[in-house]
């Protein structure tokens, strides 16, 4: 069979798009409540009796999205929050990837998608309140210096770009994307039900296609010519769209380049008959695989094992998971900015975590 390079392209701008309705629906919401409870976690004062820290780090963390990873950072720098509550905060969070899970593709149902977000948060969860309870009772704190803490203010800027750079990303491509995720509503909402709309579905199927085009523009001209600067300078609904919409397109670009690569390999490099003979039997391999990907700094590796998840078949449960605890989200850059020695320590305590309980669900056989 020859292989089409223009229809695959498509088919997988088109199903990065269509999971990029549901991501715009998830960050905007997520957005807004971080936006009304950010006040709550500022100051100087330490959050909660000392017993509390785990559950509050766990809880923090649960929230989709690698923000409170980012705030629960500063937070530990401010001794505001104990190691075990930072590490579990790390340990629970999904980052990104939630947003993913969120939301869905022709690939795996929507049913599927929040079974999975459930049991890993749950999961999750149980697995960071146990190793922050137990990293604090053995009194374990690591000599980290300061730890900047994040902007919550929005930094102003004049001559550092360019007019036509300020107006596509405050203006023009802002209000494109957010357009194209309200076009897309409709069908994200209807397709909860298993539903279809009638004439809508053609049409939202290259709606999608230009939303993850667009999307991978911003995302270039944000990172590159904007260089992540806003010129909302206040804690303002349209500074929190702003970022909303940033974070939108770059979870769609990871989704895109995850989607492609992994399609690509099954679908032309290996078969997919095949593939799915290798995860059947090779588990145990996709966990340790998993896991490594998703300890990588950021939300980039925690998105491609979702994506992963999504799209392959007979993708275990276990490594998904595994890539879960793994990973810290954003959160772990404040922490390498501060001493790299305590960050890598961190993220090393996170990994064998991760492995542990990877390998208990597989020996489980643990299956959604």
């Amino acid at each position: 069979m020859t292989f089409d390079l223009w229809t695959f392209l498509l088919e997988n701008l088109g199903a990065a798009g269509v999971i990029g309705g549901y991501i715009s629906i998830s960050i905007i919401g997520v957005s807004f409540i971080t936006f009304a409870t950010k006040g709550k976690l500022s100051g100087n004062k330490q959050l909660g009796p000392d017993w509390a820290h785990p559950v509050i780090g766990a809880l923090l963390g649960a929230i989709p999205g690698c923000g409170a990873t980012i705030i629960v950072s500063s937070m530990y720098k401010n001794q505001k929050i104990s190691l075990g509550g930072l590490v579990a905060t790390f340990i629970a969070t999904l980052g990104e990837g939630s947003f993913v899970l969120l939301g869905a593709s022709d690939e795996a149902s929507v049913t599927a998608n929040l079974s999975a977000f459930v049991f890993v948060n749950v999961i999750g969860i149980i697995v960071a309140l146990i190793s922050g309870y137990l990293i604090d009772a053995f009194g374990i704190r690591f000599s980290t210096r300061e730890i900047p803490a994040p902007h919550l203010e929005e930094r102003c800027h004049s001559k550092q770009v360019t007019r036509v750079v300020h107006r596509f990303i405050e203006q023009i491509g802002f209000y494109i994307i957010i357009a194209m995720a309200i076009f897309l509503l409709p069908g994200s909402i209807a397709a909860f039900w298993g539903g279809e709309i009638a004439g809508y579905d053609d049409v939202a199927e290259w709606v999608a296609v230009a939303l993850t085009a667009f999307s991978i523009l911003y995302f270039f001209v944000y990172k590159f010519s904007y260089k992540g600067h806003n010129c909302a300078c206040n804690s303002s609904a349209k500074s929190t769209l702003l970022h909303a919409v940033s974070d939108i397109a770059t979870v769609i670009v990871y989704v895109f380049i995850g989607l492609f690569i992994a399609n690509y390999i099954i679908d032309v490099v290996v078969g997919v008959e095949t593939f799915d003979m290798w995860m059947t039997s090779s588990a145990f391999i996709v966990v340790i695989i998993a896991a490594i990907i998703g300890a990588t700094p950021g939300c980039g590796g925690m998105i491609s094992v979702t994506v992963a998840f999504t799209t392959i078949n007979n993708f275990p449960i276990a490594a998904l998971v595994a890539a879960a605890i793994a990973t810290s989200g954003d959160g772990i850059f404040p922490l390498f900015a501060a001493n790299k020695k305590d960050a890598l320590l961190i993220t090393g305590l996170s990994l064998v975590i991760a492995l542990i309980v990877g390998y208990v669900l597989l020996a489980l056989g643990i299956q959604l």
